[in-house]
């Protein structure tokens, strides 16, 4: 039975004023969860309003009693888990198997991390001739925030956490297909002492997100979404000149040398193609795998992902939940199709799959495709889906080339045993977030952030305060001005 969900605006829930609502449903099912509030232009104005009301006072507060809220938010976050992680299935489809951990601990994390920074916020001294002057880091104000629908409690600690610890308030409006986890976070953060109007959370589509990018009020817009949606938010907040942070998309490369431990690579492709039904951005889609190795790791590959299980999210033992939405699901089979019409030979998978009590949900078979070339629309462009592209390779040189033939510059992994060559061959190649030997291990204490077509700025790590922040410089003078007129 579903239920109506609210805006959450200066710490309570409160209608949309145009009375508009919208329905978040159960990828796997079907099933209508809530009725919720649709937020428009003029609610995005209340909720600007009352996070700089409530900004106002938290800049003063001090980084330590930031931060022990902070720490108080991240502890409530575990005190729900099984709440939070059960929400998180049902709104996004994503496995009970993989939401508690890879949802809410990594949500916890964030928090606990960034309560510990807080207290951290430093500017520097440095004598000059006539005097010494000192910086001040100082909070940007109000932060507009964006999130994707994959992970969506994850997100929106990503950016809260790092946001509050600077002293800053943030108005959130998460994707439109995930919105439930983001209202509850709400909920919990004023249990766990967050003052009113310093996190409101305002649902609603592209119009709401495109207010938060226009207004003048807002500092900072931070987004998690698709290239092009990054470009329109770019382009928007140009015209008040606002800080902006953007985590898109991406087309990672995987690289198996030939003296890599196979069963170790077969591992990380698997992670960097199907888990949360490959709808994450960072994902290592195009596999490059040595020649001499190719059979043997298609092999090892092959026994693996043909005993994944897809399944009811609910289910304990699902390994593979439905795509986001059937419109998302009929874009990732499309891509499929594309990849057999252009010649890509499809080892697995690569059909859609009913699943019992779940008629409703799309679910795809974890895909491989062999033969393929990076001319392919399949290795050249974003699916988001369980699809992976293996391409061969001979030469070091080559692969660094084709790895960094793509639009954009998300993520790498390299897999050998050779570990000068894993740092030569990370060092030529074009990504923010790389790995060695491993996929998709995201610890809160590195740096998060895409180069080229994949976004600008940094999520997590120290780093991240500094885009949460700007720098003042204080001269103080030593001795009288020597004015030459």
């Amino acid at each position: 039975m579903s239920t109506q969900r609210l805006l959450w605006i200066d710490g309570r829930f409160v209608p949309a004023i145009g009375n508009k609502t919208f329905t978040t449903t159960n990828p796997a099912t079907g099933e209508v969860l809530a009725e919720v509030a649709q937020a428009e232009s003029a609610d995005i104005d209340v909720a600007v309003a009352a996070a700089a009301k409530a900004q106002a006072q938290w800049k003063r507060v001090p980084g330590a009693a930031r931060g022990r809220i902070l720490h108080a938010l991240s502890q409530k976050l575990r005190e729900h888990r099984d709440e939070l992680a059960e929400l998180e299935m049902q709104d996004g489809g994503k496995p009970i198997a993989e939401t508690p951990e890879a949802d809410v601990d990594s949500g916890a994390d964030c928090l606990e991390y960034f309560a510990g920074q807080a207290t951290s916020i430093q500017g520097e001294y440095q004598e000059v001739d006539g005097g010494f002057f000192y910086t001040r880091p100082e909070p940007l104000g109000v932060v507009g925030a964006i999130g994707a629908w994959n992970y969506p409690l994850q997100i929106a600690c990503w950016k809260t956490a790092p946001a509050l610890a600077a002293g800053n308030a943030i108005v959130f409006k998460p994707s439109e297909l995930t919105p439930l986890s983001a209202l509850r976070f709400a909920e919990l953060a004023k249990e766990a002492g967050v003052p009113d109007g310093l996190i409101n959370i305002v649902p609603g589509f592209g119009d709401a997100g495109q207010a938060l990018s226009n207004h003048p009020h807002i500092d900072k817009i931070s987004l998690t979404g698709g290239a092009e949606t990054g470009k329109k938010v770019m382009a928007d907040a140009a015209g008040t000149l606002k800080e902006v942070s953007l985590e898109l998309g991406g087309k990672s490369p995987l690289v198996v040398f030939d003296d890599a431990d196979l069963d170790n690579a077969v591992s990380g492709a698997m992670m960097a193609n199907f888990f949360t039904q490959g709808e994450i951005c960072t994902n290592g889609t195009r596999v490059f795998v040595h020649e001499s190795v190719r059979e043997a790791f298609i092999e090892k590959l092959l026994a693996r992902v043909e005993k994944l299980k897809l399944g009811n999210p609910a289910d304990g033992d699902t390994d593979m939940g439905p795509m986001i939405s059937p419109e998302h699901g009929k874009l990732v089979l499309e891509y499929i199709e594309a990849g057999k019409a252009g010649g890509a030979k499809c080892l697995t998978g690569g059909e859609r799959v009913e699943i019992a009590g779940c008629e409703n949900g799309v679910f795809i078979a974890p895909t491989v495709f062999d033969g393929c070339t990076d001319d392919m629309t399949i290795v050249r462009e974003e699916i988001f889906g369980p699809v992976m592209s293996i391409l061969s390779f001979t030469d070091e040189d080559e692969v660094i080339r084709r790895a960094n033939d793509t639009e954009f510059g998300l993520a790498a992994a390299v897999f050998t045993r050779d570990l000068e060559r894993a740092h030569r061959v990370i060092g030529e190649i074009e990504a923010g977030i790389c790995w060695i030997n491993h996929y998709n291990i995201t610890p809160i204490e590195m740096p998060f952030g895409g180069i080229k077509g994949s976004g600008i700025g940094k999520e997590n790590s120290r780093r991240a305060l500094s885009y949460y922040s700007r720098l003042k410089s204080v001269f103080v003078a030593q001795g009288a001005i020597d004015a030459p007129y």
